[in-house]
C-alpha cells in the first residue's frame, strides 16, 4: 500500500444464530481472519441490523426464535442482494433446495468444517468484488472454459459441447462453488415447463462429465450435490475472474 493510502475497510460479516456457543465461535474465527463481525440470536434483530448497518455477508441460522430462517431470507431478499450462506442442523434435501430457490447464496449443515465455511465466505466476497463485466474463465492448466469466447479446451484440445451442455457448465461456472439446485437449472436452460425433468440434467451432466474426463465418483469440476443439484468445484490451481 502507497503511503498515504486509505486502508481497505473489513468486509462485514453478520452472523444471525440463536445459539450463544456457535455465535461466540464465528466471531473468534470470522475475526482471525480479519472480517469485522456483528452478532443477531433473533431474526428481527438480524433483519434489523442488516437493515440499519448493513453487512457484506450473512450467516444466517434456520432454526430462530422468533421467525424461521426460511422466512428471514425471504424477508432479505425483498430489499437486498447480500450474500447470504444459511448455516443450519436441517440436513435434509427439501430444506436445502427451498433455503437455495429462496435465494439463499450456499448452505451449510452443522456440525461443519470452519476451514470449508471461511472458503466459502472467501469465494463469496469475491464474486461480490468482481468488475461486473468481467467474463470468467477457469484455467487449472487441463481445463480452460473460457466463457466470452463460448470455448472450452481440455489439454490444450477444444472440445465440441452441444448448446445446452455449453449453456449447463456456463450456469455451473458462473456460480463456481456454490450449489445450483436442480430447479433453477432446469428453469434457466430448458424452461419453467421443464422443473420436474431432472432426467435431463443426468443426461447432459453425464456427457459433460464423459468429455472433461471428470471421474463422477471423484469429481474435479463437477459435483453432484444429492437431491438438490451440482456445484462446480474445480479450483486447484486455476482461476475464475
Amino acid at each position: 500500500m502507497s503511503a498515504g493510502a486509505d486502508p481497505v475497510p473489513a468486509a462485514r460479516i453478520l452472523v444471525v444464530d440463536d445459539e450463544p456457543q456457535i455465535r461466540k465461535f464465528l466471531e473468534i474465527s470470522l475475526r482471525s481472519q480479519g472480517y469485522a463481525v456483528s452478532e443477531a440470536a433473533t431474526a428481527r434483530e438480524g433483519l434489523e441490523r442488516l437493515a440499519v448497518q448493513g453487512a457484506d455477508l450473512v450467516v444466517l441460522d434456520l432454526g430462530l426464535p422468533d421467525l424461521d430462517g426460511h422466512e428471514a431470507l425471504r424477508e432479505i431478499r425483498g430489499w437486498s442482494s447480500v450474500p447470504v450462506i444459511v448455516l443450519s442442523v436441517r440436513s435434509s434435501d427439501a430444506e436445502k433446495v427451498e433455503a437455495l430457490d429462496a435465494g439463499a447464496s450456499d448452505y451449510v449443515t452443522k456440525p461443519f468444517s470452519v476451514q470449508e465455511l471461511m472458503a466459502r465466505i472467501r469465494r463469496l466476497l469475491r464474486k461480490r468484488d468482481a468488475p461486473l463485466d468481467a467474463a470468467p474463465v477457469f484455467d487449472d492448466g487441463r481445463v480452460r472454459i473460457d466463457l466470452f469466447r463460448r470455448s472450452v479446451a481440455v489439454d490444450g484440445q477444444e472440445l465440441r459441447l452441444s448448446r445446452k451442455e455449453f449453456a449447463l457448465l456456463s450456469l455451473l461456472v458462473q456460480h463456481a462453488g456454490l450449489v445450483v439446485t436442480q430447479g433453477q437449472l432446469l428453469r434457466e436452460i430448458w424452461g419453467p415447463s421443464h422443473v420436474e425433468d431432472t432426467q435431463y440434467l443426468r443426461v447432459v451432466v453425464g456427457k459433460i462429465r464423459q468429455k472433461l474426463g471428470d471421474d463422477p465418483a471423484a469429481p474435479r469440476y463437477v459435483r453432484t450435490e444429492p437431491g438438490v443439484g451440482y456445484r462446480f468445484v474445480g479450483e486447484s490451481g486455476g482461476t475464475t475472474t
